[in-house]
This record gives C-alpha cells, structure tokens and sequence, in this order.
C-alpha cells in the first residue's frame, strides 16, 4: 500500500526456520591426548656401557641420494588473499536456463525437454482475488513449461508473494500463501503446482483521523478523503482518497498542502486498524499578479495577462491555474509551460495570503510546413499545401500561404491571424485568395477578399460555444451550364457578412464518440451582375449531428441538414452561392454536387433549398474500423426544404484510426440510380464524414 506503515498492535507469534547445518568447532587447547607409557626402568652405568657397541663396529650412514627431477604437474599457485576476500557473484544474478544443446547432444536425444506443469490456485476465489492472480502470475506468464523442477520452485515462490501481496492490498493483513510443486510428474507428463491461500479476517478501520489542518480545511479534507469507519482497509481506496486531498485542497484555496507519510496501527485481537494521515493544508490562498521567470520570455506580461480566467482577490483555485497552462500550450508557439504559485506574504481579503503566479516559456518551433490530400468522385484529386509562420507579428500575429492543385480545381492564399485578440479565445483573420475551378456545375475564376472575427475550436483545444462574424468582398467570373451550345460568361460582384454560431457537446472534434453538435450559419448578401440587375438576399444552413456509444466498439452517429435561399430567383444567383448535394461530406453514392436538378445536358444546376440526412454504424477493433452508412438528400428549386423526392445512398467505409484522426475511405452507391449516375463512387480523406 505504497510507503506507508503497518504496525501490529497485538502481539504475533512468527515462527523463523533455519535450514543451517550444525558443524563441530575446533578449540585450540582442548584436544584429546593419548594415555602417557610408564617411565623406564634406569640401568647401572656398568651394565649401560657394556650394552653399547664398539666405536669402531659403528658404521657411517650412507651418503644421501641425489634429489629425484620431478616430471608431474606443478602444484596451482597460491591464491593472493585480498582475491579469497572479494564477495561472491550475487545468486540473484545466476540464470537457472540451461545452455542450449550441441549439435552432437541434439543428434545423440540429450537435448533438455521442457517441463510441462499445471496449477491450482485455491483459497484466492473467495475473496475475489483470482483473476488479479492469474493476471499477474508467474507461473502464468510464459506458457505453463519450465526447464526443470527448480525454475517450477522458482516461480512458485514468487506466486507466493504476490498472493500475500495481493491479500494484504485488500485489508487480509493475516493471510498466508504456500506452494506445493509435486515431486514427480503425474501420469500425463505434467507436474502437478498448488497455490494454496488463507486469506483470513479481513481488517476494518477502527479510527481515521487526519492531523494538522484547520477547522476549514479539515472538513475539506475529509470529504476527499471518502473513507469510513467499518470500511476494509484496501490499498487502492486509502491512495486513491490521499490523492484526492492533494487535488481538492488546491482547487479550494490552499495551493500548498503537503500530504504526509500515513500510518495504520493494527489490532489482531480485534481485526481494526487506526489511520492516521498528518496533512499540511499552508496557508489559504488568493490570486495576485502574474510574474515571468528569469530568462527570455515569448509573451510578455501585457499579453500574458489575457489568458486567465480569474481577477485579482479571487479565491486560488488550481483548475483555474490548470486553465491558464492549457491556455498557453495552447497557441502552438510554446513547447512547454508551467504555472508555479509564489508565497508573497502579502494579507488578502477574508483572510487569505496572495499568491502571485509565476509562468515559464519554453518557445517552439514558429513555422510549419503541412500538406493534406483527397479524393472524391466527380471532384476529383485534391491536394493543399501550407506554411505557416505562427509569431511573425508579435504577439501571436501568424502568416498563412496555402496552394490548392487539384484536378478540378486550383488556387492561392495569404491569410493574416492574430489569435488572443485583445481578449482570449478571439482569433482575428483577414485574407486573400483566388481560385480557379472546373465542376460539372459552373467554371469560375474568383477573387476573395475577407475578414473576421471569430471564436473556433482548434484539434487541442475543442470550445463548446463558437462564433464568427465577418465580411466578403467577391469578384466571380462563372460560366454556367445551362443546356444550350451557348454558354454565356457573367461577372459577380458580391458583398457578404457571414455569421456563425455553433455549439458543441461532443467528445472529440475529428472522431466524436459521444455528444451533440449544432450549428447555424447565415449569410446576407448582395450581389450586382454584369448585364443585370441588382440582388439581395440571405443564405441560411443548420446542421446537427449526434453520436451515441453502444457497447464498447460500436459508435451510432446521425446528422441531418437543413438550407435556404430566400430574397431571389434561382437563376438570378451565382452558380458557385448556390446550393448543391452530392459527395463525401454531403449525400455519398452520388458525385460531387450531381445530386439535385439537372439541366438538358445532365449537369447540376443547383437550387435554393437544401435537405440531407445520414446515419452510419461505427464499429472499431484497434486501429481499424469499418462502417456501413445511409445516407438521403434533396435539392429544391423553391426556398423551402422538403422531404418530397428525396435519393438515398448506401455503402461500407474503412477507418485507420491515427493520432490526429481517422483515415477516412467510403465506397457507396445510389438507391435507385437514374441514367447517367455513376455505379459507385469513392471518397478518401481525413477524418470522419460528420
């Protein structure tokens, strides 16, 4: 249970075996002597002469032999000591895996035969511990073979361990685990291996207390916390409460609490235990000034200061600060970021300390270079290219150039952005662009001018509120069909302030899983024709979207679409404002913009109202997923949508899921196809439909 103590308050009997040999010691002074012969007898001088031989008889001994050469193996040198005082190797560090046979022992059967066993586990199931076991054995975890009888021993100690480890992270402070390995094989071949636990009674807290804190934040603390009296003593719910009061401490005013060692006293003879947490809440906190830490700071502190979202006085809240950090990583022109709260010393209102914050900046790399790609029936290849420059014009003010080639259609870009405009979260953009294009529909060379304000969601930083009020100044020179060998060229000049609103509840903005979405765009605008007269009018879409999880594989999503042209005649309208269906993100299983009506040529001429529908059935496994989807549309000539005459369209798609989002290929095929419609048509792009 991490690094905390566990103390027994009864006594227990712990029984220590020793598998040490006894050895006979030798003591220096008390070896056993031999029983001492009686002392001679002494003989006269006379009779002692007479018994020694003559001088002369005695014989000299002969000369020595000369020393035999020795021809055998000399004896191995002598060990130096300081090498018989070096520890030995650690047993720790011997591999029991035998060395792989020779060739020769392979072709001679000497080869090791790995050693089949099977296990048991008993006692663990009671108190729902056995699958834990099981994921964690190590007797399960390579395949139930071992080299031999010792590797089987092995890791059956360590399933020991684990077991009482596992008994004790449950409040079983008094259970035991042993293991039997079978001498011999049973009659199958497999070693028979027992797990056998007791797990006893399971301890309960007795007392909790939570020491050095404050009347305030003790009831803080304790709410965190969300143990009780009588609840067993688990490992995961005592770290998973101390963790709360490090979290919920910072989030209410303290930002420098420090939590302390724990310590459990437990009582065998009653199975409770005593907690103890001694917390150090510091002093409650309220919000200062923002400081910047030594060294060369990205934004300064004007610019800082429009990132967070609380004033001055507030009461330190650490998700607020969390918030900020976000805020900044944010940008895309920092690496990392860190908020630090700093003690002052300085009385706050009611009470409080103020903490000033101190953030560091790490700058990024500033340009990127990107490309994306696609394809679609009847719109054929497309491929845009970017460079961005995020901080050109400090702080913030990013250069954007971008280029479109494509089969049907091509074109330039250069946008000025400067996000955090005076306020977070507002992005101000303004641009240009010319576009060459070559649909079924209209040819057109157009001309953009543009600006806006706006608040939008981005890949790492999804908004559930967005917006954008802008403004257009549009030179189109279009070519419509209109099914005659005559295909009269026209000039528009159009004036617009597109609004948007849009509000988001799902989980993600390229693979939502979950949630709703909404959003309303409106356009009104004015349009003078070469040749002709002076227009006026509004263009208004609404879509929704929902996605709903079904079990945990599976994704229902649904999207339905609504538009109108209200204030003027179809015909009077630019062909490339007009609305259209058909294509990847519209109505799949016709081309780009052919569902709707056609003029004597079989080419779209688009319309005024706008109806679509789609349902698709997500089903991910890994990385990959495949979906079968429904879609339906209408074009009308008339402003008002309607169901009347809808066409639908079905098909399967294929899904590689990446870390920035899907890889997206559709295949589908309209209901009922009319002459002239395609059989099938394909979709390959990022992300998901809808």
């Amino acid at each position: 249970m991490g690094d905390h103590r566990v103390r027994p308050r009864g006594l227990r009997a712990f029984a220590l075996s020793a598998g040490a040999s006894v050895a006979a010691l030798a003591v220096p002074g008390l070896a056993q002597r031999a029983p001492a012969a009686p002392p001679p007898v002494p003989l006269p001088d006379a009779a002692f002469d007479a018994a020694l031989p003559p001088l002369e008889e005695t014989a000299a001994p002969p000369a020595a032999a000369p020393p035999v050469t020795q021809t055998s193996t000399p004896p191995a040198p002598i060990v130096p000591e300081a090498e018989l005082a070096a520890p030995l190797t650690p047993l720790a560090t011997f591999d029991p895996t035998p060395e792989p046979p020779t060739e020769q022992q392979a072709a001679a059967g000497d080869a090791p035969r790995a050693l089949p066993y099977r296990l048991e586990v008993t006692g663990l199931d009671q108190v729902d511990l056995e699958d834990p076991f099981r994921g964690l054995s190590a007797l399960l975890k390579d395949g139930k073979k071992a080299a031999n009888g010792a590797q089987i021993g092995v890791r059956a100690e360590e399933d020991v361990t684990l077991a009482e480890r596992l008994m004790r992270s449950e409040g079983y402070y008094d259970g035991t685990a042993t293991a039997t390995v079978a001498p011999a094989a049973a009659a199958d071949g497999v070693v028979p291996v027992t797990i056998a636990a007791t797990p006893g009674t399971r301890y309960r807290f007795g007392t909790i207390a939570i020491t050095g804190l404050g009347p305030e934040p003790y009831r803080i603390a304790r709410d965190a916390l969300a143990l009780k009296v009588g609840d067993p003593i688990r490992a995961a719910a005592v770290e998973e409460g101390e963790a709360r009061i490090a979290l919920r401490l910072p989030e209410q005013g303290y930002p420098f609490v420090k939590v302390g060692e724990r310590d459990i006293l437990l009582d065998d003879a009653t199975h409770l235990g005593g907690y103890s947490l001694p917390v150090d809440g510091g002093p409650r906190a309220s919000f200062g000034a923002l400081r910047l830490a030594e060294g060369e700071a990205l934004f300064d502190l004007d610019h800082l200061n429009v990132f967070p979202r609380f004033d001055r006085g507030d009461l330190y809240d650490n998700r607020r600060v969390d918030d900020l950090r976000q805020a900044l990583i944010g940008t895309g022109l920092l690496s990392t970021a860190a908020v630090e709260p700093v003690r002052t010393g300085t009385p706050g209102p009611d009470g409080t300390e103020v903490v000033d914050l101190l953030v560091r900046q790490v700058a990024g790399p500033p340009r990127t270079l990107s490309a994306s790609g696609g394809y679609g029936t009847g719109e054929g290849v497309k491929v845009v290219g970017e460079w961005i420059h995020r901080n050109m014009f400090p702080p913030e003010g990013a250069l954007i150039l971008s280029a479109t080639a494509g089969t049907l259609q091509q074109g330039a870009a250069a946008v000025f952005r400067r996000q955090n405009a005076g306020q977070r979260d507002r992005t101000f953009q303004a641009g240009v662009n010319v576009a060459r294009q070559r649909f079924d529909a209209f040819n057109a060379e157009t001309a953009n001018l543009s600006a806006s304000f706006s608040r939008q969601s981005t890949p790492i930083w999804q908004k559930r509120w967005t917006w954008s009020v802008g403004a257009e100044i549009i030179a189109s020179r279009e070519t419509p069909f209109v099914g005659t060998d005559t295909r009269p060229n026209a000039t528009y000049f159009i004036a617009a302030l597109p609004l948007q609103l849009g509000y988001d509840l799902s989980d993600s903005l390229l693979d939502p899983t979950r949630g709703v979405r909404i959003n309303l765009r409106a356009s009104p605008e004015a349009q003078k024709r070469s040749g002709g007269s002076f227009d006026q009018y509004g263009r208004f879409l609404l879509e929704g979207s929902a996605y709903q999880p079904i079990g945990g594989s599976i994704v229902l999503a649904g999207r339905a679409r609504v538009g109108s042209i209200v204030g003027t005649g179809r015909d009077d309208i630019a062909p490339s404002r007009r609305l259209y269906a058909g294509g990847g993100g519209s109505v799949r299983g016709f081309g780009f913009q052919q569902l709707g009506p056609k003029d004597v040529n079989n080419d779209p001429i688009g319309g005024r109202s706008l109806t679509e529908f789609a349902l698709e059935a997500r089903y991910r496994f890994g990385n990959y997923g495949i979906v079968p989807f429904f879609d339906a549309g209408r074009v009308g000539e008339g402003s008002t949508p309607s169901l009347s005459g809808m066409r639908y369209g079905a098909g399967i798609g294929a899904r590689y899921y990446t870390n920035f989002g899907p890889m997206r290929l559709d295949l589908a095929t309209p209901i009922n196809r009319q002459p002239g419609e395609s059989k099938v048509a394909l979709y390959i792009s990022i992300g998901q439909a809808f």
